[in-house]
C-alpha cells in the first residue's frame, strides 16, 4: 500500500459542514438532512468527516472449507397481476394511473406492457428486511495478522469455534436474495418493500450500510424506464422504512430487435453514496432472462427448430431449470474484534469486539474494498456435485472491487487437497486456502457475456470476470480435456488465478513508488492457485443439450455511418484537487444529479470514447439502459485482443486496464423519462469509486 493512501482527509474538514452527507454540485454543496440512526447502530457523528484508515483485519481460518453444499437458488413464484392482494402487500394495487409506481402520489410509469402490445405483468413481491446469514457451518480458527492462533475478544482461548451469523440488509431477507425467473415478452412488476426498521431478531445493525435504512433497486442491464431504473439520484432520499416502489421490468429489447436479447441480469441497491456499502450487506438478487422463441432452458424439446438446445431441463418440482446454476462471487472480510473502524461517514477509530467473526466494511473512497474470504452464493468454499454430463453456469461478479480469473484444475494424489496458505503476510493468503500443484484439467466453452449471447462459441481455458460483469459457459464434465472420461468420484476444483490484493489492479511483481522508482510488491504471491468451489463427478445422466456453431446474430451496426455520428469522450480520473468523499471524476467533474453531462437523442446511435486516466487503477464502468458495442479498444479492432475475445459481443461493463481507451457504439431507444435532471447514469462499477463521485448522468430527448 502506497503510504499517500494511508490517510484522507475530505473537505469536511476545511469547511466544517457537521453531520450533514456533503454533496458536490456545479452549483455548489448540497447538504441532505441528518441521518436517521437505529438502536444499536454506531454513528459517531461527532468523527464523520474526519479520515479514515485504510486497514483491514485478519478474518478467521475456516478449519472445514469445502464442506457445505452449493445452494442452487429456488425461482419466486410470480402471481398474476390481478391477483396481487394474495401477495399480501400492504400498498395500492400496481397500475399504470398517477401515483401507481412508488410512494410518491405523483409517480407514474412512463410505459405500460399495452403500449408495446405486451400482456398484464406478473407480479413479485419483495420485501427489505434486517436478517443474519451464515458464511460457513464449518468451526472457524481465530488467527493473527501473520496467521498464528490468537485468543479472540471476549474469549479466554484460542480453540476453535462456530463462526457467528452476520447482520444483513436482504431482498427477502435472504443472501443472494431471490431468483427470478424471467422470459421475454412477459413483462413483470417486482414490488420492492422497505421493512428495514423493522428487527424481529434484534440483530446489532453494525455501522454499515446507508444509516437511515434507505434503498433504490437497480436491475442491472435490464432495458428500463427510469422511474424503475434504480437510478441512484432519482428519489433524493431513496425509499425510507413503510415506502415502496413498483419497479417494472417489460422484458423487452431495445428497439424490439431479438438480437438485443439478454440473458442474464442481477439486481442490487443503488442508493447515492452508499452503493458499495449496501450491496456488500446483502441486498444482491438473480435474475436469469430466457428467450421463448430460442433459449427457454429445455434441451429436450427437440422440435423447435429454432431451440439451440443449451443445457437445461424444466424441473416440475423444484421451478429450476436444472443444469443451469447461476455462481454468484463475493469476498468479504471478518471482523477480528480489534481492527479500528474508521471512515468518513462514521467511527472515531473505536474497536468493536462484540462483532468478531461478523462483516467489516469501511466506506473506503481509494482502493476500493477487497476481502480475504470468498463465497459463491453466499457460502464460503462449497462444493458442488455433478452429473457426467454438460452444465450451463452463469458466472456473476458481484464483488465491490475484486476482479477473478478462473480456471477450472485438478491436482493428482495429495496435490488435489487444498492447503491452508500459511505466509505471514496477510495479502498471501487471501482466500485462506491454495492448490499449489493442481494444473487445467478442463475447458470452458463461453455463450454469453452480460450482453447476452453471443454469436458463437468462444474455448477459453480460463477468463476474468470484472464487477457487475457476467460470463456464460457450459462445461462438459463427462470428460477432461485431454478427452480422458471422468469417473464417479473425481474431485475438480474451480479457481482463481488472479491474486488481487488491494481494489487498485491485480498485484504485480513490482509497482511503482510515487517517486517514479520500481520495486518489488512484498504482497506479490507468485504461484496464486485459490481453490473458489469444490466439484465432484458423480451419475450418469441424459444429455440432450448441444452447443451450437451459431449461437445469437448480433444487431446489425451500419459501420459506413460511424464517423458521422455524434461523439463523446469521457476519462475517469482520480481527483488531485477534491479528494476525500469526492475522489473520484469523469472529465474533472463530480457526479451532479442535476446537471447531465450529455444529452442524447432518443433512437440516434452515438460513438463514445472511454479512457482510463492512468494512475495504475482499473475501471469497470458501467452504462445503464442499453448494451454497447466494442469498436476498438487500444486501437485494435474489437476481438482481436487476446485478454478479451468476447469484445465482439454486447455488453454493459466497460473494463477498463490502466489507461486504456475503449471506442464503443451505442444506442438510446424505447424510454426518454420526464422531469428536469439527468435520467440516467453512467458509472464506475468498483463500488468505492461510485460512492466517491466517479459517475455521470445523461438524458434522453
Amino acid at each position: 500500500m502506497e503510504k499517500k493512501d494511508a490517510l484522507k482527509l475530505s473537505r469536511r474538514d476545511v469547511i466544517k459542514m457537521g453531520t450533514g452527507l456533503v454533496v458536490a454540485s456545479t452549483a455548489g454543496l448540497r447538504i441532505s438532512a441528518p441521518r436517521q440512526a437505529f438502536a444499536g447502530q454506531i454513528t459517531n457523528t461527532g468523527c464523520a468527516g474526519t479520515g479514515y484508515i485504510e486497514v483491514f483485519p485478519t478474518s478467521p481460518l475456516i478449519l472445514s472449507p469445502f464442506t457445505d453444499p452449493l445452494p442452487i437458488p429456488v425461482p419466486m413464484q410470480p402471481v398474476p397481476i390481478a391477483q396481487w392482494a394474495s401477495g399480501g402487500s400492504p400498498f395500492p394495487a400496481p397500475g399504470r394511473g398517477l401515483g401507481q409506481q412508488d410512494s410518491d402520489p405523483a409517480s407514474q410509469h412512463e410505459i405500460w406492457p399495452s403500449d408495446l402490445g405486451l400482456p398484464d405483468p406478473l407480479f413479485y413481491r419483495i420485501q427489505l428486511q434486517v436478517r443474519e446469514h451464515s458464511f460457513t457451518s464449518s468451526l472457524v480458527q481465530p488467527i493473527a495478522l501473520d496467521g498464528s492462533p490468537i485468543i479472540p475478544p471476549g474469549s479466554t482461548n484460542s480453540d476453535p469455534r462456530p463462526l457467528p451469523a452476520s447482520t444483513i440488509y436482504g431482498f427477502n431477507g435472504t443472501f443472494p436474495g431471490p431468483m427470478i425467473y424471467a422470459s421475454y415478452g412477459q413483462p413483470c412488476i417486482v414490488r420492492l418493500e422497505n421493512h428495514l426498521d423493522e428487527n424481529p431478531l434484534g440483530r446489532d445493525r453494525n455501522d454499515f450500510g446507508a444509516p437511515n435504512a434507505t434503498f433504490l433497486t437497480h436491475l442491472h442491464n435490464g432495458h428500463t424506464a427510469p422511474e424503475s431504473d434504480g437510478n441512484p439520484h432519482h428519489k433524493p432520499q431513496a425509499y425510507r422504512p413503510g415506502e415502496y416502489c413498483d419497479n417494472l421490468y417489460l422484458n423487452y429489447p431495445a428497439g424490439n430487435d431479438p438480437a438485443e436479447k439478454q440473458s442474464f441480469f442481477w439486481f442490487h441497491d443503488h442508493k447515492m453514496d452508499f452503493t458499495g456499502a449496501d450491496v456488500y450487506k446483502g441486498m444482491v438478487g438473480l435474475y436469469p432472462i430466457y428467450d421463448p422463441i430460442m433459449d427457454y432452458g429445455n434441451e429436450n424439446d427437440t422440435k423447435n427448430r429454432n431451440n439451440l438446445r443449451l443445457p437445461g431441463v424444466p424441473n416440475p418440482i423444484t421451478g429450476r431449470v436444472d443444469f443451469d446454476i447461476p455462481l454468484a462471487f463475493y469476498d468479504c472480510r471478518l471482523d477480528d474484534g480489534n481492527t479500528m473502524h474508521k471512515d468518513f461517514h462514521n467511527g472515531c477509530g473505536e474497536t468493536h469486539p462484540e462483532w468478531w467473526g461478523q462483516t467489516f466494511f469501511r466506506h473506503f473512497p481509494n482502493h476500493g474494498f477487497v476481502g480475504d474470504v470468498f463465497t459463491v452464493n453466499g457460502v464460503a468454499s462449497p462444493v458442488l456435485e455433478v452429473k457426467r454430463r454438460k452444465y450451463r453456469f452463469r458466472f456473476l461478479d458481484a464483488s465491490i472491487a475484486r476482479i477473478y480469473r478462473f480456471k477450472l484444475m485438478q491436482g493428482v494424489g495429495s496435490d488435489n487437497v487444498p492447503v491452508p496458505a500459511t505466509d505471514p503476510e496477510p495479502n498471501k493468503r487471501q482466500g485462506q486456502y491454495r492448490l499449489p500443484n493442481a494444473s487445467q484439467c478442463m475447458r470452458f466453452t463461453q455463450i454469453a457475456s452480460e450482453g447476452g449471447l453471443l454469436p458463437f462459441p468462444i474455448m477459453r481455458d480460463d477468463f476474468e470476470l470484472w464487477p457487475a460483469k457476467r460470463r456464460e459457459v457450459v462445461v462438459d464434465f463427462s470428460r477432461y480435456m485431454d478427452g480422458t472420461p471422468t469417473t464417479k468420484g473425481d474431485v475438480i476444483w474451480l479457481v482463481d488465478t488472479l491474486q488481487m490484493s488491494t481494489g487498485r489492479k491485480w498485484t504485480d511483481p513490482t509497482k511503482v513508488l510515487d517517486t517514479g522508482e520500481v520495486v518489488p510488491d512484498p504482497d506479490f504471491e507468485p504461484n496464486f492457485k485459490c481453490p473458489l468451489m469444490k466439484i465432484v463427478i458423480g451419475d450418469d445422466a441424459p444429455d440432450n443439450s448441444r452447443i451450437p456453431s451459431q449461437l445469437r446474430p448480433l444487431p446489425v451496426v451500419n459501420t459506413k455511418k460511424l464517423s458521422s455520428l455524434p461523439a463523446f469522450t469521457f476519462e475517469l480520473q482520480r481527483s488531485g484537487a477534491f479528494g476525500g468523499e469526492l475522489e473520484w471524476l469523469i472529465n474533472g467533474k463530480i457526479f451532479d444529479p442535476l446537471d447531465p453531462m450529455r444529452t442524447v437523442g432518443k433512437g440516434g446511435p452515438e460513438i463514445w470514447t472511454v479512457r482510463n486516466g492512468g494512475g495504475g487503477w482499473v475501471h469497470p464502468l458501467h452504462l445503464h439502459m442499453e448494451e454497447h458495442r466494442v469498436i476498438t479498444r487500444n486501437g485494435v479492432v474489437a476481438g482481436m485482443d487476446p485478454r478479451h475475445p468476447d469484445d465482439i459481443s454486447k455488453e454493459d461493463v466497460v473494463a477498463l486496464d490502466p489507461s486504456e481507451e475503449v471506442v464503443i457504439y451505442r444506442n438510446f431507444r424505447t424510454f426518454n423519462g420526464k422531469g428536469a435532471g439527468a435520467r440516467y447514469v453512467t458509472h464506475c462499477h468498483n463500488l468505492a469509486h461510485e460512492d466517491h463521485a466517479m459517475m455521470f448522468g445523461w438524458k434522453i430527448v
